[in-house]
């Protein structure tokens, strides 16, 4: 049987070091406390201001977007998500689960712009109806920004608010498979990023095509890479982790 720790090592430079757990807890953010949630107020990030976009073959990207807008709003950041090229699928509930945890948060809301279907699918999907609700959503993107371009993010804002009164962090989620898919272009893309006001975090997703044209103009990339997925298999979207 293995006794209780003691914290010790010994070596031959020394006969012994002793690890002070306390000490050691204390220097950790917290100071070594468990961590307990706390009601959410509108604050004002410190250090947004910079572009993400997420990109690959594998599953996750809208997901990571969406991990980073509920922990924004727990911080009391306002946040909000237009979604191009969503507009739902026989294999997908008309409401998904991320909808009804947005209409139960407070600071995060959404849109969806996207036409049933998927561009080029030949799924009985309308393409030249795709064209039109891409072009759609670019003129929804640029009013949100020409609205967030006239509010102070460096304050507080109501976390009930319309979203072109101001956010902090604004997702526009499969924008960049709508360039891939020709529905708008890359210079559509980099003209929004121009657009965007310096202290709101813009966070891209979408494509299985490297967006190497937005190399130079974004801060963080990530390349979500697929080593298996289930639909290989003919597993169709599951409620509650792909919707």
């Amino acid at each position: 049987m293995i006794g209780p720790l003691n914290y010790v090592m010994t070596d031959e430079a020394n006969e012994s070091s002793t690890i002070n757990p306390k000490k050691t807890r204390q220097q950790t953010p917290g100071g070594g406390e468990r961590p307990a949630a706390e009601t959410i107020t509108p604050t004002a990030p410190e250090e947004f201001g910079r572009v993400q976009v997420w990109w690959g073959s594998g599953k996750g990207k809208t997901t990571a977007a969406l991990g980073m807008a509920f922990r924004a709003v727990g911080h009391g950041f306002r946040v909000h998500m237009l979604q191009f090229m969503k507009g739902g699928a026989d294999s997908v509930e008309g409401a998904r689960g991320e909808y009804n945890a947005i209409a139960a948060v407070p600071g995060i809301s959404y849109e969806n712009t996207g036409h049933y279907g998927w561009h080029g699918l030949l799924d009985g999907s309308d393409d030249d109806e795709h064209h039109a609700k891409a072009k759609g959503a670019m003129r929804r993107t640029r009013a949100l920004l020409d609205g967030i371009s006239d509010a102070s993010l460096d304050t507080p804002i109501d976390l009930s608010g319309d979203p072109e009164d101001g956010v902090h962090l604004l997702i526009l989620d499969e924008v960049l498979y709508a360039v891939e898919q020709e529905l708008i272009t890359q210079d559509d893309v980099l003209s929004l990023i121009e657009q965007k006001p310096d202290n709101l975090e813009l966070v891209l997703t979408g494509s299985h095509t490297e967006p190497t044209y937005l190399f130079d103009d974004v801060d963080l990339i990530t390349n979500v890479r697929k080593q298996k997925h289930l639909f290989d298999d003919g597993i169709r979207a599951r409620k509650g982790t792909e919707y």
